[in-house]
């Protein structure tokens, strides 16, 4: 896989969709949708940023996603709703690893759309675009340890656990364990 790949593709963010579901490129249109998530401590639990403090804040967060897009190094969807047009969470690229053909996914969701099998529809749609469209070889997730509602999901969409890395992160001034999981292409075409 070429980085030019990826900064051609995510530089004009393609829209993506399921049955029930959306991912197009976050816009500015979002903050009110994403702040009513993002200031929940209960959803930045396990993840590596901190609640967004104002809807202010969530605004100016999406307008340096916007200026990312266009420079093609920001690879994440927004995932729309299709019965209520509602930006009920993020999915997608956090990283690629270009020699190795790989790449590491990440997903949250609005708790108030949780239960219904939404998040592993996008991790789905995006596994699929990533192994079609990139031909990647191998894509993983990473969690935090304690969020098993998280590798729970990995697992339903065809992941392996393959393990924990003890206090390998630093997150939010404590070391944390990270539980790692993976698919191959194999495996996701099988």
């Amino acid at each position: 896989m070429k980085k030019e790949l990826i900064y051609r593709l995510f530089s004009h963010i393609p829209t993506l969709e399921t049955e029930r579901l959306i991912l197009r490129s976050m816009r500015v249109s979002d903050a009110a949708d994403m702040y009513e998530y993002a200031r929940r401590p209960s959803v930045t639990e396990y993840l590596t940023w901190d609640p967004h403090t104002s809807e202010d804040v969530t605004r100016e967060y999406l307008i340096y996603v916007g200026q990312r897009y266009r420079t093609g190094d920001f690879y994440d969807w927004s995932v729309i709703c299709k019965n209520d047009g509602r930006m009920i969470g993020t999915c997608g690229f956090t990283s690629f690893n270009c020699p190795a053909d790989s790449a590491e996914i990440g997903y949250v969701l609005n708790p108030s759309y949780q239960g219904r099998g939404l998040a592993t529809e996008a991790v789905r749609r995006v596994l699929a675009f990533g192994f079609e469209e990139l031909s990647l070889h191998r894509i993983e997730a990473r969690f935090i340890l304690g969020n098993d509602a998280s590798r729970r999901l990995m697992e339903r969409v065809g992941m392996t656990f393959e393990g924990f890395a003890r206090e390998s992160m630093k997150i939010k001034g404590k070391y944390r364990t990270i539980g790692t999981c993976a698919i191959l292409r194999g495996e996701f075409d099988a």
